[in-house]
């Protein structure tokens, strides 16, 4: 498999990516539809007053085109035919996406995190910023979390090894140059896999 080129200009910081291809099968629908479209406008609106711009959302299992999808106003669609396979799927079109764009950065959310909003966004993109190694990602109490900000320079790398449900984690694992930003303080980073009625959060 041939990595698609990843290079980018300058110009305008960081690109947000929302991975929401997945079907949701904990939480019984697509997430991109979770909760009436709630959690895909408060991830778009994280990461679009974090700084970001532009704005990709991933789509997967609810087809190629936002018909079914309430895609937030200023947000663009990517599809990523292969969504089934993984997460990593879906990262590697926002990344193909996002190297379409004068972009330097990503910073990566995935749908399901409704409470991770710009605060903690803008908090990870300025560490990365100012990291030699262009990398950041987010901390809660300890646990990694999103989002995950990650320079132009490593894009190829982290695309080759996003198979499966991995995403960056392979790519990320053991990095001592990854600087982790504490957001407790603004904000849980609790990934939601079932709907808010339900008793659990986390499986």
């Amino acid at each position: 498999m041939v990595p698609p080129d990843l290079v980018t200009t300058s110009g305008p910081a960081c690109a947000g990516i929302v991975l929401a291809a997945g079907a949701g099968t904990r939480y019984g629908y697509p997430k991109a539809l979770a909760e009436g479209g709630a959690w895909l406008r408060a991830a778009v609106a994280a990461l679009r007053d974090g700084g970001c711009d532009p704005v990709i959302v991933v789509l997967g299992a609810t087809g190629p085109a936002p018909a079914t999808v309430a895609l937030p106003p200023g947000a663009r669609h990517v599809w990523a035919p292969d969504w089934a396979t993984g997460m990593g799927a879906s990262l590697r079109a926002g990344l193909k996406a996002a190297a379409g764009t004068p972009a330097e950065y990503v910073a990566i959310m995935p749908v399901d995190t409704p409470d991770v909003g710009a605060a903690a966004v803008a908090r990870v993109t300025a560490a990365a910023f100012a990291a030699e190694s262009g990398i950041a990602r987010a901390v809660f109490h300890g646990t990694p979390g999103h989002p995950v900000v990650i320079g132009h320079e490593h894009w190829t790398s982290v695309w080759r090894v996003a198979v499966g449900d991995s995403g960056a984690r392979t790519y990320l694992a053991g990095r001592e140059d990854m600087v982790c930003v504490t957001c407790d303080d603004v904000a849980t980073g609790l990934d939601r896999d079932f709907p808010a009625t339900t008793s659990v959060d986390r499986s």
